[in-house]
């Protein structure tokens, strides 16, 4: 059996992680590396959190995972320009040797995340060597490899979890090791997160550690939309090629546990009072005059019991729960497991989107998504349309999901902690 319960097939190469020589920043010529660092591209809340990033220090990485010109082509040709000339100053270089990288975040809080970062070989859906459990959009697939294309460059690493045992003893131990060692860099961004790496270049480490994950499968936790990208460029270029591989953080899940929380929806057309009016009939809807701290948890009851969400834009929250069961039996899929058909986002896109407030879920211009709470209530309020507030799914149904080959509705989740863009990139060689 492998590491998810899969029984071996011989065909299973299973993960095939490569060092490569990292692409840095020089700390001595940027202000800080906290300043020049970023959450993951899809993270960054549109416009204050990239105007914030690009004021902090004129080199941080959100000038190159999300350039700003008028048109999509000239945004990439913006970054790939960008790129060329911080290479030519030397505001970021290549590391002297190949190597897999050890990445560690650390909160105040306790939290703990140790993983390895490397080149892996993109594999096929069908090898279930890396398990989506999310859907994706084709645009933003489009996006994404359009800037990888201008840049020759995997900017940022996705995430992903696998579950350790005795037959990854090598790998578990040379991450502690690295750990008791002095990194090459070491920073606290302004999340309060203290964020270290290590490069091990050790040829047998590297083997014994490359040995070991190729009998075991990984669960996509974050980069569904890279991961996405990455099979699309490498179908794109004949193999042998750079392409053939992309960066991505591994972590054991079973030593290091991730958090899972809600990604949000903000619904820029649709204002809170003619969403409400119109689930009359269809769901329950109750106004709290709580914060937002409280109202959450009151969500959390209810989606204890069932499907439940919060609404808010109009300085109130509007808990939404108790769907009527015809409705469900009519908009919600059957050709799929319980599980899915009972998540709170298959409810959300196939029967509240879809059916009760019809808006389309596959355009920027109609829906948002968004993982800071305060941030998704604030825009809306802002903008006058509606933030539906979710609750997070549990690991183990993501997982098991996953095991089945079924991909849950987009942005149904969001593992963390995520890596921090700018800690390491890996340049293709054209």
């Amino acid at each position: 059996m492998n590491s998810a319960g899969h029984p071996e097939a011989t065909a299973h190469r299973g993960l095939e992680l490569t060092p490569f020589r990292g692409l840095r920043y020089d700390p001595d010529r940027v202000g800080s590396l906290a300043a020049v660092t970023s959450p993951p591209y899809d993270v960054v809340v549109r416009p204050d959190g990239l105007l914030h990033l690009e004021s902090a220090d004129p080199h941080n990485i959100v000038r190159l995972i999300l350039p700003q010109a008028a048109t999509p082509q000239a945004r990439h040709e913006q970054a790939a320009q960008t790129l060329r000339r911080w290479l030519a100053e030397g505001v970021l270089t290549t590391d002297p040797e190949p190597g897999l990288y050890v990445y560690e975040q650390r909160a105040g809080d306790g939290l703990l995340q140790r993983g390895v970062i490397g080149a892996l070989r993109v594999s096929d859906p069908a090898e279930r060597v890396v398990l989506p459990h999310e859907d994706v959009m084709p645009h933003v697939v489009a996006d994404r490899a359009a800037l990888m294309r201008a840049t020759w460059t995997n900017l940022e690493p996705l995430l992903l979890t696998y579950r350790g045992d005795d037959t990854t003893s090598a790998t578990t131990a040379l991450v502690e090791r690295a750990a008791e060692q002095p990194p090459l860099l070491a920073t606290t961004t302004e999340d309060g997160y203290r964020h270290r790496l290590w490069s091990v270049t050790d040829p047998d480490a590297v083997a014994r550690v490359r040995g070991e994950l190729a009998r075991h499968q990984a669960l996509i936790a974050d980069g569904h939309h890279r991961w996405a990208t990455y099979r699309a460029l490498r179908a794109e270029h004949p193999s042998p090629s750079p392409w053939d591989h992309g960066l991505v953080l591994l972590v054991d899940t079973v030593r290091y546990p991730l958090r899972v929380r809600a990604i949000h929806r903000l619904l820029y057309d649709l204002p809170v009072r003619d969403a409400v009016a119109a689930l009359d009939g269809h769901f329950q809807v109750r106004r709290l005059e709580t914060p937002l701290a409280e109202s959450l948890d009151t969500l959390a009851k209810a989606a204890d019991a069932g499907n439940a969400f919060l609404l808010a834009g109009d300085g109130a929250f509007h808990l939404v729960d108790r769907p009527e069961p015809d409705l469900l039996a009519r908009t919600v899929p059957k050709d799929r497991p319980e599980a899915w058909r009972t998540l709170d986002a298959t409810v959300l896109h196939t029967t509240l989107l879809a059916h009760v407030w019809h808006i389309p879920d596959d355009s920027a211009a109609h829906v948002s998504y968004i993982h800071d709470t305060a941030a998704t209530v604030e825009k809306a309020e802002r903008d006058g349309g509606t933030a539906v507030l979710m609750h997070p799914v549990r690991e183990e149904v993501v997982r098991d999901l996953a095991r089945q080959g079924v991909t849950m509705p987009r942005k149904s989740t969001s593992f963390g902690p995520k890596p921090a863009s700018g800690i390491v990139l890996r340049q293709l060689d054209p």
